[in-house]
C-alpha cells in the first residue's frame, strides 16, 4: 500500500525523489536542479574573466552556486515563483540607493476634546 500525501502543493512541486525504491536523501524541485546547472557556468566564466585560468574542478564555483540556489528558493513560496525572486533582487539591487537626506513628512495629530458639563 502506498500512501499518498493529502497536500496538492507538495505534489504540484515536481519533486525527483530519485530512483524506484531508492529515494535521495534530499527532495528538490526540478527547478532546483536546473537553477543550479545554470548558476555553475555563470560562476566559472565570472571566475575565468577575473583570474584568466580555469580550474580542473570547479569547487567554489560549485559552493557558490548551491549557496545562491538555496537562498533564492528560502524565498520561493507557492504564490511568489523562482523567476518572480530573482527579478524582484535584481530590480532592487539596482534601483535602490540610499537617500542623501533623511526626509521627516509631517504629520497632524488630531486630538479628540470633549467637554462636559459639570453637575454642580
Amino acid at each position: 500500500m502506498r500512501l499518498r500525501t493529502d497536500d496538492d502543493i507538495y505534489r504540484a512541486r515536481l519533486v525527483y525523489l530519485g530512483p524506484p525504491g531508492y529515494t535521495l536523501p534530499v527532495q528538490l524541485p526540478y527547478a532546483q536542479y536546473g537553477l543550479f546547472i545554470v548558476l555553475v557556468p555563470l560562476y566559472m566564466g565570472l571566475h575565468f574573466l577575473f583570474a584568466q585560468s580555469i580550474d580542473p574542478f570547479p569547487a567554489w564555483e560549485i559552493a557558490l552556486a548551491m549557496v545562491t540556489t538555496s537562498y533564492i528558493f528560502r524565498h520561493v513560496d507557492p504564490d511568489r515563483p523562482a523567476r518572480l525572486v530573482i527579478r524582484t533582487a535584481l530590480t532592487d539591487w539596482r534601483r535602490s540607493r540610499e537617500a542623501d537626506r533623511e526626509l521627516v513628512e509631517p504629520r497632524i495629530v488630531a486630538r479628540r476634546i470633549v467637554m462636559r458639563r459639570s453637575i454642580t
